[in-house]
């Protein structure tokens, strides 16, 4: 199955919608930074996107050091930003920390 990326349009209107979320400098994936109370919480965090990404087949890279969490999203299928991202950004957001 073949997954689309973003056009220029709908990157923007996506982004539109997940603040929080900057374009990486190539403009082929989404980027975010998060902290958290302390590793725990960073750790469980991150364990419940872990659950959701693969329940969704797509995975986010990322980065820990004890209470921050850097998340990028992009899909590789399609070189670049699909709506697969910005759904699993949506679900990220729904469970990170308030800012």
């Amino acid at each position: 199955m073949s997954i689309a990326r973003l056009t220029d349009a709908e990157r923007a209107a996506a982004l539109g919608t997940l603040p929080g979320w900057n374009l990486r400098e190539d403009g082929l994936a989404i980027v975010r930074t998060l902290k958290f109370g302390d590793f725990n919480e960073a750790f469980g965090f991150m364990t419940r996107v872990a659950i959701e990404a693969d329940k969704r087949d797509h995975h986010p890279e990322w980065f820990n050091v004890y209470n921050r969490v850097e998340i990028t999203l992009t899909t590789h299928d399609a070189e670049g930003l699909s709506e697969r991202d910005v759904a699993l950004a949506r679900f990220i957001d729904g469970i990170a920390p308030a800012a």
